[in-house]
């Protein structure tokens, strides 16, 4: 179907100590939109997509494979245009407080 190229050679293999769901989530954190990025990247097609489909992977891993479908549909939603920025989150909180 398609090829993907290790990054581990023998010169540099990922650590061992870690699991694949260890490794998933890191992927989660270093993909998630942090709070003051929220408005530049809000319409980053990319970013949100690569935000739901490391969740998706955690799902998966962790034998959700619902929470992985519905995190998968949202990336696929991201890629191929259906899906636009949500409400700020900032004015979504302040709108519940009125």
């Amino acid at each position: 179907m398609f090829e993907v190229t290790p990054i581990s050679t023998n010169q540099s293999k990922v650590s061992a100590n870690l699991t694949d769901l260890e490794l998933a989530q890191a992927l989660v954190e270093r993909s998630l939109i942090a709070h003051q990025d929220w408005h530049r990247l809000k319409g980053n097609r990319q970013a949100q997509a690569k935000q739901q489909l490391t969740s998706a992977l955690v799902f998966l891993l962790k034998e959700q494979p619902q929470e992985a479908l519905q995190h998968l549909n949202q990336a696929a939603g991201w890629l191929d245009g259906t899906l636009a920025s949500p409400p700020c989150p900032d004015a979504q909180r302040r709108a519940k407080k009125s």
